[in-house]
This record gives structure tokens, sequence and C-alpha cells, in this order.
């Protein structure tokens, strides 16, 4: 069955549809949100929410672009209300354990740690253009009617992601004595 007639049964209201369409689509969402997160346990927590709204907004979506598009901009949407609710809710909470799988090495902990905490200090919409255009492989024209922006904003963005990242590596190398 293609995608398109999936997606119409799943809008019908035909569970196995939307279950056979979810299972396609899981390993996106997981994967999006882990890399907007950066811990397994939230990504979870996000990728779940963003099933839910898969599941009570999909009858909203009109084939007016690609359904990955608008999966991802679900999925941000997602990630955001989840951020601001983590916001909200801060509070001391021992670190969980997390999967070795998830994590290969120290090195790659470590690295992963520091990338999220630079794509933090990211304005508005640049961690949205810098994951969906980076970790993701979408094109510029792609991210664009993901953030509802033109493919100008996005190409931007990225030259601005790219210089603000290499000043942070720079910053960085001086203040420990490594040079990138």
């Amino acid at each position: 069955m293609d995608l398109e007639t999936l997606i119409r049964r799943a809008q019908g209201g035909d569970a196995v549809s939307f279950e056979e369409l979810l299972d396609l689509h899981y390993d996106t969402i997981y994967r999006f949100a882990w890399k907007w997160c950066g811990h397994p346990a939230n990504a979870q927590d996000i990728a779940q929410l963003a099933c839910i709204k898969l599941a009570n907004s999909l009858a909203q979506f009109r084939f007016q672009a690609a359904f990955t598009s608008w999966l991802y901009r679900l999925v941000i949407s997602c990630a955001q209300d989840w951020q601001r609710a983590q916001q909200r809710h801060e509070h001391d909470e021992l670190p969980e354990d997390e999967p070795a799988s998830e994590v290969s090495s120290a090195e790659d902990h470590i690295y992963l740690a520091q990338l999220i905490e630079q794509l933090a200090a990211l304005g508005e919409g640049m961690k949205e253009t810098a994951l969906l255009v980076h970790a993701e492989g979408l094109s510029h024209a792609e991210a664009g009617l993901v953030l509802g922006v033109s493919e100008s904003t996005i190409s931007w963005r990225v030259h601005t992601i790219r210089k603000q990242m290499n000043r942070q590596s720079k910053d960085e190398g001086a203040r420990t004595g490594v040079v990138a």
C-alpha cells in the first residue's frame, strides 16, 4: 500500500493503518527527538507526545507538503512543548542511566553533550534548522517547508550556525589551550 492510501485510511479511522503508519515513521520521530534533547528517556517522552499528537491531528494533514515535512514540524512542536514543561517543572533529580547502545564511548558522550550545549545556545529557529539540515539530512528547501520559512532563510541560518559553531570551537580551544 502506498503512503497516501495508508494516510487516508488512517485519517478515516482505520486503526491498523494508523499503527502501520506509526511503525513506518517511529524511528524518524524518536531519532529526531533524541537529537533534540540528547537523552534516550527524554526522547521517548517527546516521541510519545508526538505519537499522541499525530493521532489527534492526522485528520488535519492535507497532502499539501510531504508527510515527513509535516511530521518533522509536529515533532519539533512536541519537543518545544516538552522543553517548556521541563523548564516550568525544573527540579533536581538523580541522573538516569543511559543504555550502552545509545552512546558508544565516553568520548562520544562528551562530544554529544557539547554539541547539545552548542545547539541550545543557538537563537530562535537555529536549533531546528541545524537538526533538520545537518542531523536529518534535509535539503534547504525541505527544511524550509518544515519550518515554514524560505529556502534562502534556511541558507542564511546554516551559514550563521556554522560561523557561530566555529567561533564557539575557537573560544573553547583558546580557553582550554586546545586548538581546533
